[in-house]
């Protein structure tokens, strides 16, 4: 399942930038003694953890002028790496005079409970606190001890989150409206979950995107699938794939390439962001072979292109052990069910449809319990969320998109 994170997976391609307007030698960093579990009364439930949370006073107006806080809600990453990268705070403080407040996910980054990931991870006990039901009820007692510390009651608060981030903004302005005023939800999938969107609308989206890139990029990756199985169904095919796609192990299986292939291909649609578009860099490098090279060669050199000149090209480079691949794998596992699939018409994928009996199977083989991939639309609404959202009683700026519904309404 892709990842719904601000960064790629994959950041050898290209190095971070930093917002012209953030400096990281005006970010201060706290943390605050959280409770581990805000919903039980069992002596459990008292045990605390240090989460951390950063915050820019540069612009600030202050409490006496009711300045705002702009509060970024960390998502399945450090923030380490989301500080050089989310410009978003820091390009509009300056103008509202505002606080930017940064707060890590629990069990991301330095917010680990237990002492360390291996330890939070460790059962099905330690991880139950894992959720964004926790997550959400963090961010909203960091916040209230901010404005408490900084006399800043009657300060407006506007939650800020990407992707998986901007989910939790949207939540927490549906659960908290009493702390924030506001939500911007960028790139906020909400809807993908129970049946609601389309279970192959993310790779209909990638799909889209190369389509509209370059129309012969994309017949060369709808054509390669059949290709790669061609290949490996001949004796001694897999090793022959493996040399083609300088592999640093040989392939013991023709889904190993495939999925490699999918989650670049993926990830240079879901990051292709100014000022180099990877997107383009990969379709460049396979519509700008020699003359005379094959499919199969055509996509190596788009894969060259994007993921940098290296000796051999490591498979299980989307999917090496991290703590963010650990534990979106968890949330995915538990509450976080979205049913992505490849769908059978205009697609340059193969088709894989989603199937929610085997990805629950999976999961319990992997962490002993049984997803639940109807909580989230019976704890945070579906269909009716979206209603919601574009009223005027919502203040939600989804994907970059002001609802007009408020704007009517005066």
């Amino acid at each position: 399942m892709p990842r719904l994170g601000t960064q790629r997976r994959t950041t050898q391609h290209e190095p971070q930038t930093i917002s012209s307007t953030s400096n990281l030698e005006d970010l201060k960093t706290y943390y605050y003694t959280q409770t581990l579990d805000h919903f039980n009364y069992r002596p459990d439930s008292y045990t605390t953890f240090k989460q951390r949370y950063v915050i820019n006073s540069k612009y600030w107006g202050g409490a006496n002028a009711s300045a705002p806080i702009f509060a970024y809600l960390g998502a399945e990453e450090s923030l380490d790496d989301d500080l050089p990268i989310i410009g978003f705070l820091s390009d509009n403080a300056p103008r509202f005079k505002a606080l930017q407040v940064y707060i890590e996910h629990r069990y991301y980054g330095k917010s680990v409970p237990f002492g360390s990931m291996k330890a939070a991870m460790k059962n099905e006990s330690t991880r139950g606190y894992f959720n964004s039901v926790q997550a959400i009820a963090d961010y909203a007692v960091v916040l209230l001890h901010v404005k408490k510390k900084l006399s800043a009651e009657n300060s407006p608060v506007i939650v800020i989150g990407g992707s998986y981030g901007g989910m939790l903004a949207s939540w927490f302005r549906l659960k908290y409206p009493h702390i924030a005023l506001g939500a911007v939800a960028s790139s906020a999938p909400i809807l993908y979950f129970d049946t609601i969107a389309p279970q192959a609308g993310y790779y209909s989206v990638v799909t889209k995107d190369f389509k509209e890139t370059s129309e012969s990029c994309y017949e060369t990756i709808r054509k390669s699938w059949a290709e790669i199985d061609r290949v490996a169904s001949k004796p001694h095919g897999l090793e022959a794939l493996s040399k083609r796609f300088n592999t640093c192990n040989r392939l013991n299986r023709s889904f190993d390439l495939k999925d490699y292939l999918d989650s670049v291909y993926s990830d240079a649609a879901q990051y292709n962001h100014p000022p180099t578009y990877p997107l383009s860099v990969l379709c460049s490098a396979i519509d700008g072979a020699s003359v005379g090279t094959d499919t199969l060669g055509r996509i190596y050199a788009g894969v060259v292109a994007y993921m940098g000149n290296h000796t051999c090209y490591d498979m299980n480079e989307f999917n090496r052990p991290t703590k963010t691949l650990d534990g979106w794998s968890w949330q995915t596992c538990s509450e976080m069910v979205m049913p992505i699939g490849h769908g059978s018409k205009d697609s340059m994928f193969p088709p894989a449809p989603f199937n929610l009996n085997k990805f629950i199977n999976e999961c319990k083989s992997l962490y002993g319990v049984m997803p639940q991939p109807h909580w989230v639309t019976t704890y945070y609404g579906g269909q009716v969320l979206i209603a919601w959202i574009y009223s005027w009683q919502s203040q939600v700026i989804r994907n970059g998109w002001l609802c007009k519904e408020r704007q009517r309404s005066r």
